[in-house]
């Protein structure tokens, strides 16, 4: 933790230098950093230059199910480095395992990196956004349909949650005990943030929000919107974001953001895009496969 301000000072550099402004709060980086599961001192990295100023950071943390995600964000001297640190530290993780990274499409510097260590395009997320610009008519549930929402609700959000994203790239379901010991860490989740939709009494849909992009765009953001496979087709995810867009707009927010896989086993980029929403920023999702041996830096 005693790093998080030089560390979101670096970040915040490449931000700008990539997107042209910055896209990471003080919370975000703590948030991170106090993952369960995720131990700063074996599994990242900080490069200093001669002059003590920081060029680079990157981690690596284990998923779980053979998956781990890593990031590197750093200087042009450092940026190889840290690439073979942090896969190195991944096939320690899980042998044989895959490794995940995510990027700005506009980071071509970065995507040339990924691609000399043996990264290839998996899928592609985009942040997805709507402006509240006046009223709007409440969300109408579905018949049969009714929310419930707190701490009470979490165990049965948590096996929906589980459920309905059990087939999503990149998608790792925590154990119950370390996906709420995460949400009480988060310091922009509130337990008012998580909401089930119960069709006939039967818990079906989930509804997760925090305020990660409230400091820095006045939006609230739809961190997990999942509704299980035998509820869908009954409008039931739609309602559940129009429910987040009328908390949003009630608590004086500018919009909401959520991010979406353009490769979604579900529907849910013409979800979204029917309820308003508009494409604002484009993350490509690489993946590096499996090596029997290590990775390709590794022998």
């Amino acid at each position: 933790m005693a790093d998080a301000e030089a560390i979101l000072a670096l970040v915040s550099a490449y931000n700008e230098r990539v997107i042209g402004r910055a896209d990471t709060t003080l919370d975000q980086i703590r948030t991170d950093l106090a993952e369960p599961g995720f131990a700063p001192e074996t599994d990242s990295w900080l490069v200093h230059g001669p002059d003590g100023a920081l060029l680079g950071y990157g981690w690596a943390y284990h998923k779980g199910a053979g998956q781990v995600q890593v990031d590197v964000i750093a200087e042009p001297p450092a940026v190889d480095f840290l690439f073979a640190r942090v896969l190195a530290r991944a096939d320690e993780m899980s042998p044989g395992g895959v490794v995940d990274m995510g990027f700005y499409r506009a980071d071509d510097a970065l995507r040339a990196a990924a691609e000399r260590h043996g990264f290839a395009p998996a899928t592609a997320f985009h942040r997805m956004r709507i402006d509240h610009d006046g009223d709007a008519d409440p969300p109408i549930a579905p018949r049969g349909v009714t929310l419930r929402s707190g701490r009470q609700v979490a165990a049965a959000a948590h096996a929906v949650l589980v459920e309905s994203f059990k087939d999503h790239f990149g998608w790792v379901g925590k154990p119950f005990a370390d996906w709420q010991t995460a949400l009480d860490d988060n310091p922009v989740f509130d337990w008012p943030g998580l909401t089930v939709a119960e069709l006939d009494g039967t818990p079906v849909g989930v509804l997760l929000t925090n305020r990660e992009f409230v400091e820095d765009e006045d939006c609230g953001y739809v961190a997990d919107l999942g509704v299980l496979k035998e509820a869908r087709g009954r409008g039931i995810a739609g309602f559940l974001l129009r429910t987040a867009f009328a908390a949003d707009r009630a608590a004086g927010l500018r919009g909401t953001i959520l991010h979406v896989d353009t490769n979604n086993t579900t529907p849910a980029l013409s979800l979204y895009e029917n309820a308003g929403m508009r494409p604002v920023l484009v993350i490509d999702a690489w993946r590096r496969a499996p090596h029997p041996f290590g990775g390709p830096d590794h022998p």
